[in-house]
Parts: structure tokens; C-alpha cells; sequence
């Protein structure tokens, strides 16, 4: 109950209303209830802030939708979706073909590189050669977990899976593993970190693979939701048009991460 008035208090004081009255469609947005930074991050209050939280408000805006922020578990996201507990999923999910069999997707709304970092000091490359025989850290139920299986498990690398970004971003500082695969402006933003700095260093890009990374990152929406992602849609490319997306974008990224 605390965590439901914490998110509709939140909604409110964010100001995430696009319109008022009975005009406006309530909508639950599932974000992963984990730290994403710089997409998405709760601050000391329990307030959610990052690009992607922006991105959510600025598109919200645009379609005329009351969108109230619903944190969930990474792994039940897209269960959380089916099953109606939320409406749409903003959380750097990757479109791709096997999500496509249960969910349907918006157009992208961003699209990066995907990126290996590693201890500093020892030379290896982000290739099934330079990861064998190193243990690979990947957050569970993502694209980089089944990248990592295909190309490095399968190659001498073991994979290991966690539940947060975090968790494996600590145990590589540690040194509990050797190396972490995910976006790579992720990653960047943990090596700009004070703990990040420290040790670690980005080691090179993933070679590209669209049937597994997808071709950028969508919102989420249920299959047969054709009235919201045709809002959701427009709306995308409405800030993209409009300067909104770039003026909201530049605070976070020195370059295009809308992709070509």
C-alpha cells in the first residue's frame, strides 16, 4: 500500500497528468523497479528521475495521457503487462523476435550500442576470443543475457546472470567476475561513477546481432492495444519532430542516442 501512494503521489507531484479531467486516459507505465541509470533511477525520496522518466513525460504530454509511474520486478515486467497489472513498458526494453511472439512494441524510441567493460589493466576484447575463459556478468531476462550465451557461453565464457544491473556492475568491482556485458550508455554511466572509475574500463562494442539485440528499444504495450500504440506512436514521433526529444536528451548525451 505505501509503495501504490508513493507512485500515485508521485504521478501528481511530477506532474505526469498530459491533460485533466476525463479527457485524459490513465495509464500504468511499468519501469523496472531496479536502478538503470541514466534511464532510470529513484532519488533519496523515492522520486524516479533519468532520461527515460523525460522521455515518459515529455511522450505522455504529447498523447494526452495521465501516465502513473509502476514499478515491477524486471523479470515479471512483461508477465505484468499480459496480464494487465500495467499498460505499457518504458524501461530500455529491446524490440525483438522473441518478445514479439508474446508483446507488441511502438516504434524505437532510442537505439545504442551494446558494450563490455572490465577490470583496468588487462587486455582483452569484447570477441568470444577475448572472453574465453573469463566469467561474464549480464542482467537476467535481457537481450545481453541471451547475446552472451550464444556468443561467449558457448565459446568457453561463463555466464552469469543477476537479478539488477547493479549486482553485477559490484561484483566486477569486486572481482568477483571479469567482465560485464549491457548498453553501452549503461555501462558508461556506472564507469563514470566514483566506484566505476576506480576499476573498470569499457573494452570494446558487441558485434552487432538484430535477431538477438532487435533494432532499438520500443515501449511495450499489450497485442491487440492498437488505439494506444497508435497514441504512443504519434507521440514519439511528435518529440522527435518538435525539438522536444533533443532539448530533454542534450542534458543526458553529448550525442544522437535516437539512432539511425
Amino acid at each position: 500500500m505505501k509503495t501504490a501512494l508513493k507512485t500515485i503521489a508521485l504521478a501528481a507531484a511530477l506532474g505526469f497528468a498530459a491533460a485533466t479531467g476525463a479527457s485524459a486516459a490513465e495509464v500504468k507505465v511499468g519501469f523496472a523497479a531496479e536502478p538503470y541509470p541514466p534511464f532510470t533511477s529513484p532519488d533519496a525520496s523515492g522520486n524516479w528521475e533519468g532520461w527515460e522518466v523525460e522521455f515518459m513525460q515529455a511522450l505522455c504530454a504529447e498523447a494526452k495521457l495521465d501516465c502513473v509511474i509502476t514499478p515491477v520486478a524486471w523479470d515479471g515486467i512483461i508477465p505484468a503487462l499480459t496480464s494487465g497489472k500495467i499498460d505499457m513498458i518504458i524501461g530500455s526494453m529491446s524490440i525483438t523476435a522473441e518478445r514479439l511472439q508474446t508483446i507488441d512494441f511502438s516504434d524505437k524510441y532510442y537505439n545504442t550500442p551494446t558494450g563490455v567493460i572490465g577490470p583496468k589493466g588487462e587486455d582483452f576484447e569484447a570477441t568470444p576470443e577475448g572472453l574465453s575463459g573469463k566469467t561474464i556478468g549480464v542482467q537476467v531476462a535481457t537481450v545481453h543475457q541471451v547475446y552472451a550465451n550464444k556468443y561467449f557461453g558457448a565459446n568457453g565464457a561463463t555466464v552469469k546472470e543477476y537479478q539488477t544491473q547493479d549486482e553485477a556492475n559490484n561484483d566486477l568491482a569486486a572481482g568477483r567476475i571479469d567482465a560485464v556485458q549491457a548498453d553501452s550508455i549503461a555501462l558508461d554511466a556506472f564507469l563514470k561513477s566514483e566506484q566505476g572509475a576506480a576499476c573498470c574500463e569499457h573494452k570494446g562494442n558487441v558485434q552487432e546481432d538484430e535477431e538477438i539485440l532487435g533494432p532499438g528499444v520500443g515501449v511495450g504495450l499489450r497485442k491487440g492495444d492498437t488505439e494506444l500504440k497508435e497514441k504512443v506512436n504519434a507521440g514519439i514521433k511528435a518529440i522527435h519532430e518538435n525539438g522536444v526529444y533533443d532539448e530533454f536528451s542534450k542534458k543526458y548525451f553529448d550525442f544522437d542516442i535516437f539512432g539511425g
